[in-house]
């Protein structure tokens, strides 16, 4: 399978001025081939192919108006016409139901606080000896390495965020030694707000809120930034003041997730978590709670993590009534507030944890075989059914002990 492996970039002056320009040029063949389309479409022409947009591209080179597009790698900018066109393919296919509909492409802006470019193997970058990138017409950028490639990356990208940080995002491709040994757990998973996630075993882990604890820090370099000139240098650093410490916090939100999935991933076999709307859920006044937790971000960790270590992950419809059900009768008794964390089920007389009750009938709902051991808050007596009077006692259940999980 393929991933991506991003590492920091250290430009100096010339080479970020040569990456501003490749960014820039790059921004301009994209939104000429976008407008060449649109305006194909508005007069009723047919559709412009790939190869005609690169055919142009190449005859403005030799235009007065477009000649600085050769000062930068060619490669770059037949990238950007490939972006386009998967643009158009993805809004395409949402016409169609093969994938969630998306919108169509839009222009690009040169105020956009995010940019990238994209080499390719034809493009001739290569890791020198000494550890550095080189970047055809840009030079070699300091690197550093994290971390060990596994193999030898087919594609760089190369990103500038909005906090001015500069990223290489090298593909690679993973062979099947990734499979770790097979193990015997299985968990479900019930995402939430005032804990990320609890376990079909009984475990809690809580949502460390990373934007709520920096809002206050967050709130004064935005006070500052409404207070500078518009256009003035010191309102470009108030922003970069702002836009870094938001770097922060999402920095630490996805350190968080990838250690907890990693885990996760490490002790279990199978994990099945529930589909959530998050989008929905955005739109309610829930919103800045549910982008701190970051569910979509720490569940696509999950789905791909598995699919690289050999593990089994499974999504369940959003629909599935898992805190309606009693996870150790399976009667269904309807909905219940948010504010009813424990409830007693009305046919077998087990308190429930609301929570614990929702991951066991996640994983039930997966198929997967996780026991409901935690879901009963504590042991409660329970009438004699008449056709079992006068058997054997059974064994009281023991209640599992809720414990965190300790990060890697």
């Amino acid at each position: 399978m393929q991933l991506r492996y991003g590492f920091r970039l250290y430009p100096n002056g010339p080479q970020r001025s040569a990456l501003a320009k490749a960014f820039g040029c790059a921004r301009v063949v994209f939104n000429d081939a976008l407008r060449v389309r649109e305006d194909a479409r508005a007069t009723g022409l047919p559709f412009v192919t790939l190869a005609e947009l690169s055919r142009r591209l190449t005859a403005s080179k030799k235009t007065p108006e477009r000649a600085w597009l050769a000062e930068v790698s060619s490669v770059i900018l037949q990238q950007a016409l490939r972006d386009l066109d998967t643009a158009y393919r993805n809004f395409f296919d949402g016409l169609k139901g093969k994938r969630p509909k998306v919108g169509p492409p839009r222009f690009k802006s040169k105020r956009d606080t995010r940019q990238a470019i994209r080499f390719t193997a034809n493009a001739g970058w290569r890791i020198t000896p000494g550890g550095k990138l080189r970047l055809p017409k840009v030079g070699d950028v300091p690197v550093q390495w994290s971390r060990t490639l596994p193999s030898a990356p087919t594609t760089v990208t190369v990103i500038k965020d909005s906090a001015d940080r500069y990223f290489a995002s090298f593909v690679v491709e993973t062979g099947p030694e990734e499979v770790l040994a097979t193990t015997t757990p299985e968990v479900g998973i019930d995402l939430g707000l005032g804990h990320l996630a609890v376990l079909s075993d009984s475990r809690k882990i809580d949502s460390p809120r990373f934007l709520r604890r920096a809002e206050k820090r967050l709130k004064r370099a935005q006070q500052n930034l409404s207070r500078k000139v518009r256009g003035s240098n010191n309102r470009d650093k108030a922003r970069m003041t702002v836009a870094r410490a938001h770097a922060r916090v999402a920095d630490a939100r996805r350190e968080f997730h990838h250690q907890l999935s990693t885990q996760l991933i490490r002790e279990n076999q199978a994990i099945a978590v529930e589909d959530l709307a998050v989008k929905g859920l955005a739109r309610t006044r829930l919103a800045k709670s549910v982008h701190d937790a970051g569910w979509s971000q720490f569940t696509a960790m999950l789905e791909y993590k598995a699919s690289r270590y050999g593990r089994t992950f499974v999504r369940i419809g959003r629909f599935e009534p898992t805190s309606q059900v009693c996870s150790a009768c399976g009667i269904k008794d309807g909905p219940k507030p948010l504010r009813v964390r424990t409830w007693t089920c009305g046919a077998c007389g087990s308190l429930l944890d609301r929570d614990i009750n929702a991951a066991v009938n996640v994983a039930k709902a997966a198929g997967l075989a996780v026991t409901a051991r935690g879901a009963q808050v504590r042991p409660v007596p329970v009438p004699a059914q008449r056709d079992e009077t006068g058997t054997h006692p059974q064994p009281r259940p023991t209640t599992a002990r809720q414990t965190g999980i300790a990060l890697l």
